[in-house]
């Protein structure tokens, strides 16, 4: 009765979109499946994937909801998970930082709470299922009610085994070595809590699924290493330097070379020692790797299939919000990659799909940027309760209500290597920026179908990519002298969203180089 009265007293003194009247009294369980290095060109529901792309129960998602086709979740895996958990860029997460090598990890809950706490101290069952990224406390107790999770940095000597053999920490106790494969076995799990396990059925609860896959080594089902033979994707454009109009570290990155017939196969033995039996199932071709990247898709739609059937089956679908994303993309051969990381929506660009009945209007697109940050203030909105701290991210509750919304908000991303918080107050020099693959710190900025980005270094050119006539951002506008004035405009947009979220490094921002 007092969760109850505190949710009604929230609602009715905040009038937020995501809670009425009406919904008060029964506040919505929500249902967050968020993959691993998944780009949006891998869901057949979106214009840009492959023709032979197959994920018929992630498109199923989408009939019944919204999809968004320019959702910016993160750079890469660690900053973009502690986003989810804190609604702050990676600079604003003060005490998560890279410390020791990597995947060591540590986090001050002090300084740095999670928000699914909130959601436990008003009436919510917080339960969260699969990978554990986000340092050595992965908070059970605290964040959590119920905890079934690979934890990466607890256990170094695990940290590779995406797909198999796994030690698995179940409710905060020592690791137990699970078989099978990964994928299914968080989908049962996570089917295992919606069907009642280890909860109080009489509370609304919050799952978080985070799937390992398709991280590499990008190792498919058995039951898949079959699916999608003969696979020809075109080769991008850009897949080898020289990059016209992009910055001078992009014209080293060189992750491809010439195969005897012409096609492109992966250049060095740093990635191939990551994949299965060195070479992959298939091999390194860009044709196979891509067809083995996808295998791994679909036991994730597979997955995605089984959960939704099961949430129907309980009968709690009709008052469950569900979000699908990712935590970045992931290239193949465009502008040279074969990994997340980059400004460029081919790296980083992740699938989302929102839906809940009589909520979100069905079959509907929203083609309004959005970004990984606005996920947790959203969750807040559609749950009733008041935000416990100041977000970076804006509630997208008025985009799910009409994806036609007028939207002034433009959607910062930002990489800072493995410097979180404090740590990112200044920049450092180049070549110590490059700290992950060869890619330097940077700022973007997407206003409607614009996208600026800066690079950290001193006297890189800025770039400016029209992403309606230009998606897959070749051609640098900031070199046009026509687009002089909306590069300016851009540059301080930029700057003020960097003020606005407290960004330090905003006061050493290094001078940009014109290009013109």
């Amino acid at each position: 009765m007092k969760y109850l009265l505190s949710v009604i007293i929230c609602c009715m003194a905040f009038a937020k979109p995501g809670c009425t009247a009406e919904d008060t009294s029964n506040p919505p369980n929500i249902l967050f499946i968020y993959s691993d290095d998944q780009s949006y060109r891998t869901v057949g529901c979106y214009p840009d994937s492959y023709d032979f792309v197959r994920t018929p129960h992630i498109d199923q998602l989408a009939r019944q909801g919204m999809r968004f086709d320019a959702a910016y979740i993160g750079t890469w895996c660690m900053p973009s998970r502690a986003a989810m958990l804190t609604g702050h860029h990676q600079y604003g997460i003060q005490s998560m930082r890279m410390e020791g090598e990597y995947p060591g990890s540590k986090y001050d809950p002090q300084q740095c709470p999670f928000w699914p706490s909130v959601f436990r101290q008003n009436g919510y069952v917080t339960a969260q299922i699969g990978k554990w990224h986000t340092g050595t406390d992965n908070g059970f107790g605290r964040d959590w009610d119920h905890q079934k999770v690979w934890n990466r940095p607890a256990f170094p000597a695990n940290a590779g085994n995406y797909y198999d053999n796994q030690l698995i920490q179940i409710d905060g106790e020592e690791g137990k070595l699970v078989t099978g494969y990964s994928t299914d076995n968080y989908t049962d799990w996570a089917i295992d809590f919606i069907d009642g396990g280890h909860r109080d059925p009489d509370k609304p609860w919050y799952l978080w699924v985070c799937y390992g896959a398709v991280h590499g080594p990008f190792t498919p089902a058995d039951r898949h290493q079959q699916d999608y033979p003969n696979v020809q994707i075109p080769i991008p454009e850009d897949i080898y330097p020289p990059r016209a109009g992009k910055p001078n570290w992009m014209q080293k990155i060189d992750q491809w070379e010439k195969g005897e017939d012409g096609q492109p196969v992966m250049a060095g033995n740093g990635f191939q020692a990551r994949t299965v039996d060195t070479k992959g199932i298939h091999g390194n071709a860009l044709n196979d790797w891509v067809r083995q990247y996808h295998q791994g898709v679909s036991a994730i739609d597979e997955g995605v299939g089984r959960i939704m059937e099961a949430l129907d089956a309980s009968g709690q679908r009709e008052n469950t919000l569900v979000v699908f994303t990712s935590d970045q993309g992931f290239g193949w051969g465009q502008h040279g990659f074969r990994m997340k990381l980059a400004p460029y929506d081919a790296t980083i660009r992740s699938p989302m799909i929102v839906s809940m009945p009589g909520r979100i209007p069905k079959r509907s697109v929203c083609k309004t940027p959005v970004a990984g940050v606005d996920i947790a203030p959203t969750f807040f909105s559609f749950a009733g309760i008041n935000l416990p701290w100041k977000m970076h991210g804006h509630d997208i509750s008025p985009l799910l209500n009409n994806p036609k919304t007028k939207w002034e908000h433009p959607v910062l991303q930002t990489l800072t290597g493995r410097s979180y918080g404090k740590d990112t107050d200044t920049i450092p020099s180049d070549p110590e920026i490059r700290d992950l693959n060869g890619v330097p710190w940077w700022v973007s900025l997407r206003e409607g179908n614009y996208k600026y980005i800066r690079t950290l270094v001193v006297n890189e050119p800025e770039e400016l990519y029209d992403l309606k006539h230009d998606p897959d951002e070749l051609h640098n506008l900031a070199f046009d002298k026509k687009y002089r004035s909306l590069t300016r405009r851009l540059r301080a947009a930029t700057i003020d969203e960097l003020r606005r979220t407290d960004a330090k490094m905003v006061e050493h921002l290094p001078a940009v180089g014109t290009g013109y």
